[in-house]
């Protein structure tokens, strides 16, 4: 059953637009021609209400730190790729371990405008409404775990695919912004300085490179590069039938918490085109990442292993020395032992067909069987 917290999330929380400003909300609305659904109208009324809050202290967070935030550079930031569902957020998590390196937390990507000043505050208010359990895979949930800058980029930019979740009607505009291939170069840029001044905020506070993970930054390596051209880059794949399954299963569970408009879109077809999409871009991109500045992993190996995956990771990116960060890595892993993995039925075979098909580079570059 339900706790009360995730109740509360389905039925009224703002979700992934906690933090957004009066002007960017109204905007959004505007574009969608202010189409919110019955069920979701009380959703809609709490953000227009907490985006007030976020232009005040928005203007307040530009006045103290802006300028500070501005002469602020990026430095090597670590990029974690590869599809929902892959592995993503293990591999993040357990590169956060290593004091050395920071990340954004799921506080700071929700208010990427106010996070500097309303963080001490806020994220104590927040974290009683916070389920303790992630929802579809049982993972701990808090307020400052490592989470995806992508949800920071939706809200200062509105240039993200992420923005099909709540307007799925306008999904075909939206899913422009995974690759951002043919988006206006005016967006591009908006697209640019959004990231650039998040990190530099994050870069700001904590005086250390960044572990970054987004699986929409999959399919961006080429505009990544162009930004941090000394970037670093880490892959995990798994095998795809499993990211499907998977995926799907998340999908079902957490699209709700996000919805302003009812869906009739078909989601397997959504699964298997977009993976399709992001790898494209991704094998076309890929070579464009210089010598010593990549390496993939296995989901099944990070798992089996994760210690001799970690120690493979920092030496083929020349992260500081592994021998310091050992010790807590094992604590960690020690306290994963009594998780469990979700698990699947299998694929009715005319999907995994479907699946071979539009995926087979995958399964080949990676040898899954077919």
């Amino acid at each position: 059953m339900a706790s009360w917290r995730e109740t509360l999330l389905l039925r009224i929380a703002s979700g992934q637009f906690a933090g957004i400003t009066t002007g960017d909300w109204l905007s959004l609305l505007r574009d969608n021609r202010y189409s919110v659904d019955r069920p979701y109208l009380l959703r809609a009324a709490l953000v227009t209400l907490v985006s007030l809050a976020n232009s005040v202290l928005r203007r307040y967070e530009d006045a103290v730190y802006g300028p500070s935030v501005r002469k602020t550079e990026v430095r090597s930031p670590v990029f974690v790729l590869g599809h929902w569902r892959s592995g993503t957020t293990h591999l993040q998590n357990l590169l956060a371990v290593d004091h050395r390196l920071a990340y954004p937390n799921l506080y700071q990507v929700v208010f990427p405008h106010t996070f500097l000043c309303s963080e001490p505050i806020g994220a104590r208010l927040l974290s009683f409404f916070v389920p303790k359990r992630r929802v579809g895979d049982d993972m701990a949930q808090h307020l400052g775990m490592p989470f995806e800058d992508e949800f920071a980029l939706c809200v200062a930019t509105l240039r993200s695919p992420y923005l099909s979740l709540p307007f799925p009607r306008r999904k075909e505009h939206y899913d422009r912004y995974l690759t951002l291939r043919g988006v206006p170069e005016s967006e591009i840029a908006e697209w640019k300085e959004g990231l650039t001044l998040f990190l530099r905020k994050l870069t700001w506070k904590y005086r250390r490179p960044l572990v970054l993970k987004s699986p929409t930054h999959t399919c961006r390596i080429r505009l990544l590069l162009e930004l941090f051209p000394d970037a670093r880059f880490v892959h995990v794949h798994r095998n795809p039938y499993e990211v499907f399954s998977s995926t799907r299963r998340r999908r079902e569970l957490v699209m709700e918490y996000y919805r302003l408009q009812r869906s009739v879109a078909a989601e397997d077809e959504t699964i298997i085109g977009r993976y399709a999409e992001m790898y494209e871009h991704f094998f076309a991109e890929r070579p464009l990442i210089p010598a010593g500045r990549y390496h993939e992993v296995a989901f099944e190996d990070l798992q089996r292993d994760p210690l001799w995956q970690l120690r493979e990771v920092y030496a083929k990116l020349d992260l500081p020395d592994f021998g310091e960060v050992e010790s807590p890595l094992r604590r960690y892993v020690a306290s994963l032992s009594g998780y469990r993995k979700n698990q699947y039925p299998e694929l009715p075979a005319a999907l995994r067909s479907q699946i071979g098909s539009a995926w087979r580079r995958s399964f080949e570059e990676w040898g899954y069987a077919l």
